[in-house]
This record gives C-alpha cells, sequence and structure tokens, in this order.
C-alpha cells in the first residue's frame, strides 16, 4: 500500500487513542487533535480567549522553546504515516513540526513517557496554513506513542496517526477472541469500494453510533459485488461471524458470504473455502452464524461479499487463535520489530 492513508488512524478516538499531555493548550483543547471527524470552523464565533478553533492551539510564546502534545496510541503499531492537519489556522499556524515515537508498554504515566526514549519518525519538517500535510514514515518498529513538536507555538487541527495495528499477545490466549478486531492486530487489507465509509470501521471496537461510522458503498449501477478482504490479527480457528447492519436501514446488503484461506498474503493462489455462504441480511441488525465444524480451520485472512452493494457497521470473528500464530506474535511483540 503506497496510499499510507488507507491505512487506520490509530491516533484516533474511535480507537482508545489519547492525548496523555501537552504542554500549553491556552487556546484550543488539546483532544481537538485526535477528534474523528474532519476539522470545522464557524466564523466570529468568539469565546472568553478568543476565535473559537477546532484544533489544539497554544498562546503565543514570548521565551525560548517549543511546544509539544503526547498522544497515547489506541492500539500499538508500526506508523506508517503522519497527517498533521492544520485546517483554518492561517495566521496562527506553527510554521515547523517534528514527531517522535516510543514504546512504553503497560499503562504509563505522562511522567513516564515524558522520560522515554524518543525516536524520530517525521523529521523538523516546514509546514504551511491550512493544509493537511503529509508524511510517510519508514520504521518497522511497534509503537505506543507519538509526540508532537511544533515550532515555536500556534494551532494544529488534526493529528492522525496511520499505521498497522499490533495486537498483544498476552491477552489472547486461553479462550475465544474476536481474531479480526483492530485491537488485536486485525487489519482490511483490500476492499472493492469505500465511497461513504471506510471498510476499517468495521474492525473498530464497540458498536456503530450511526451509519457514519461504519463502511458503506456506492449504489452499484453494473454487474458484480462489493467485498473486502481482513488480514487477522493472528491466524486461528474461527467458530462464530457476526455481520451487524445496525442503523443501515434503507442500503443494507440484500446477503452476505464468506470465504477464508490460510495463506497470509491471499491471491489467487491461496485455496479459499466457505465459512458461510451466502445468506440473506436484514437491515439494521446483528447476525451471528456458527461456523461449520468442516470449515473450522486455521485461518489467516478471510473475504466479505456483499450482494450487491450496502453498508454494514461492524464485522466480528469469534474464534481460537493458533498456538504457532500466538507463537509468532510473541517474538515480534517482544522483538519491538514487526515484519509485515
Amino acid at each position: 500500500m503506497n496510499d499510507f492513508t488507507w491505512l487506520p488512524d490509530l491516533a484516533s478516538r474511535l480507537v482508545g487513542g489519547a492525548v496523555v499531555y501537552a504542554n500549553d493548550e491556552f487556546f484550543g483543547p488539546r483532544e481537538a487533535l485526535i477528534r474523528p471527524e474532519p476539522p470545522g470552523f464557524q466564523p466570529a464565533t468568539f469565546g472568553a480567549k478568543g476565535q473559537v478553533y477546532d484544533g489544539w492551539e497554544t498562546r503565543r510564546r514570548r521565551q525560548p522553546g517549543h511546544d509539544i502534545a503526547i498522544v497515547r496510541l489506541g492500539v500499538p503499531g508500526v506508523i506508517r504515516g503522519v497527517v498533521v492537519d492544520t485546517a483554518f489556522f492561517r495566521g496562527n499556524y506553527p510554521p515547523e513540526i517534528s514527531v517522535e515515537a516510543c514504546t512504553v508498554d503497560g499503562h504509563p504515566t505522562p511522567e513516564e513517557v515524558l522520560r522515554a526514549a524518543w525516536t524520530p519518525v517525521v523529521p523538523r519538517s516546514r509546514i504551511t496554513g491550512d493544509q493537511r500535510h503529509l508524511f510517510a514514515v519508514h520504521d518497522d518498529r511497534r509503537f505506543t506513542h507519538v509526540r508532537l513538536s511544533i515550532y515555536p507555538d500556534g494551532g494544529v487541527a488534526r493529528l492522525r496517526v496511520h499505521a498497522e495495528p499490533v495486537g498483544d499477545p498476552r491477552w489472547m490466549a486461553g479462550g475465544w477472541i474476536d481474531l479480526i478486531a483492530v485491537e488485536h492486530g486485525g487489519l482490511v487489507v483490500a476492499c472493492s469500494d469505500q465511497f461513504y465509509g471506510s471498510p476499517h470501521n468495521l474492525l473498530m471496537p464497540g458498536p456503530a453510533r450511526s451509519m457514519g461510522e461504519g463502511w458503506e458503498t456506492a449504489r452499484r449501477r453494473t454487474g458484480g459485488n462489493d467485498w473486502v478482504e481482513v488480514r487477522l490479527g493472528v491466524p486461528g480457528i474461527p467458530k462464530l461471524v457476526e455481520l451487524d447492519t445496525s442503523h443501515f436501514k434503507g442500503n443494507a446488503p440484500e446477503a452476505a458470504r464468506l470465504t477464508a484461506t490460510d495463506l497470509p498474503t491471499g491471491g489467487q493462489e491461496a485455496q479459499w473455502w466457505e465459512l458461510l455462504p451466502r445468506t440473506a441480511l436484514v437491515p439494521d441488525s446483528r447476525h451471528r452464524f456458527p461456523i461449520p465444524a468442516e470449515a473450522q480451520k486455521l485461518t489467516s485472512r478471510i473475504r466479505l461479499d456483499v450482494y450487491p452493494d450496502g453498508g454494514m457497521a461492524r464485522m466480528r470473528l469469534w474464534g481460537e487463535p493458533s498456538a504457532t500464530g500466538l507463537a509468532a506474535l510473541g517474538r515480534r511483540w517482544e522483538g519491538g520489530v514487526v515484519e509485515t
């Protein structure tokens, strides 16, 4: 994937991201950096501290130094790119930024994170106002936190950290888990269409609050059907699939089919088998289907076909992670470097 913005934003509040520290947030709250919705602006809207901006904004710095904000990723991951969005900040944006990352497992305090060893992932770079700035990252290590530095001060509307999630194997052994959940490392690797909603939404934690938090395709006017492929966070034996069309009432798929392969890269050479035959769906409903015993085989990747098009809120694949998959994930987790 050359376009890293295809990957999920692991800093987003939807995944559990949090801004755990900022040295200043006089004009705009730090939490705005990770809001999932695009930034907005309403002119001539003044609060007690001046014009209201949808972003993180610090006061004008009169002393040497610069301002920082630290974000804990909702899921640890391999960062492939960062977006620094200065939307609507025109006379008050920082002229330069940099981004660093670190790995601190467990539940560290902000003070512990501040003392961590930081790795530069985006060098100090010039930016402009009211623009989305995309920075590719080339580092295969797993990170848990990022630090945005702005030089010397100013406002940033959003920070997006597009990454490949890496699940923590310590919480996966001993029973059924959702093998494709983003928090367990599940990742959408391909899809036919995402006109109205990202397919990564299918794997997000918790229920969708609206259609906007699901995957929805354009209306199909030709033959064929829409589909999405997902790489499991850890290979495993699927037992139960859940297809949730909540909030999709006049635009839910008519039917769905689920297939699987044990080849992580998929492709034409893979041998696919059926987990769920083409099955009718109804709008605004959570559907649960047991996987037939003969189809409960080691699985690394699945494909969901929807007929002919439409929207779905969430997809879950409950099952048992394999011992070999957990062992491989454990080695990658402990080593810090993730081979993808």
